[in-house]
């Protein structure tokens, strides 16, 4: 007899737009939700919209003074109020207040947070958490309802890289990313498949809430393994660009050997390391500034146990 996990049901759901303020289809959703939010609201939910970084959304910026998506530590959660910090660690305590605490009985229980990327990577899905059996669960009924367009999940936990997203906030955090998309741009295509996801990912929980079991299912993932950085010249400047053969290839396989950078005068840098990578955020705009060129991932299964709501 396969255990089933019985969980709360979900009541608080926050969707938050603009957390970077040039990325403008969870800007462009939410203002429109903000005005009329029939299709986002389930019997027994309360949903709210939500623009997390209006000034930068205001100057079409990633972020006014520091990455809004990095600062949800609990050192800056709990800093003192002062003119002198920067306006997203302000904005996040903010965000934090009306939507946390962080990491309390009392923080919202879904938090979706919309982005895009200049990257090719269709629509992705962002866990935190790979023991998590209710996002596992959401996550396998989002794709199987996307069919036969992919979407992809990318497992952020990595001992060492901690993100501190804006959605860490919630109890169940969740990241949607689409794309390819340029900064400051809207796409038809992008914005249909985010609004798609975020139906369906609310669809999930409604059924959820109403009593439906989810059977044990399984989903693939792409856990993050490291960052690589562009090739540098000594002054610390970028001396070679994405080759074409790895630009617009993400979540596809990359070999050791296979050509990664290429430099102006012709030199070929190639992947080393003895193991199949799949990369990701592939030449992402937003990166440069964080030295990363794109990460690797390694393909692996996550299983979620059966899961039914506790009012059942």
């Amino acid at each position: 007899m396969t255990s089933c996990v019985a969980e709360e049901p979900v009541k608080k759901i926050a969707i938050f737009g603009g957390t970077h303020g040039n990325e403008l289809t969870g800007v462009f959703l939410v203002t429109h939700w903000l005005k009329n939010g029939t299709e986002i609201q389930r019997k027994g939910l309360e949903v709210k919209p939500f623009i997390t970084n209006p000034r930068a959304v205001e100057k079409c910026a990633r972020y006014i003074d520091c990455d809004l998506n990095r600062v949800f530590n609990l050192e800056n959660l709990s800093k003192e109020l002062s003119e002198d910090l920067p306006y997203e660690v302000r904005r996040a305590q903010e965000i934090n207040h009306l939507f946390g605490p962080k990491n309390s009985d009392n923080s919202y229980d879904v938090v979706f947070d919309l982005h895009n990327t200049t990257s090719n990577m269709g629509c992705t899905l962002i866990l935190e958490d790979s023991r998590n059996d209710f996002l596992i669960q959401m996550f396998h009924y989002i794709k199987t309802s996307l069919a036969p367009l992919p979407c992809y999940v990318y497992l952020i936990e990595h001992p060492s890289l901690k993100y501190s997203t804006t959605r860490s906030i919630a109890k169940y955090p969740v990241g949607i990313e689409v794309g390819p998309q340029p900064q400051g741009v809207l796409r038809a295509d992008i914005l249909d498949q985010m609004r798609r996801m975020i139906k369906h990912a609310l669809d999930f929980i409604h059924h959820f809430n109403e009593g439906k079991e989810f059977p044990p299912c399984a989903i693939e993932v792409y856990k993050i393994m490291e960052k690589v950085d562009y090739p540098r010249n000594e002054s610390g400047e970028v001396a070679a660009v994405i080759h074409p053969n790895l630009q617009d290839q993400d979540w596809k396989p990359l070999h050791p050997g296979d050509p990664v950078f290429v430099s102006l005068d012709g030199k070929i840098i190639t992947l080393g390391g003895d193991c199949t990578v799949y990369p990701v955020f592939v030449n992402e705009a937003a990166y440069y500034e964080k030295k990363e060129a794109f990460a690797k991932t390694t393909k692996l299964t996550l299983n979620a146990k059966s899961i039914h709501s506790t009012l059942h």
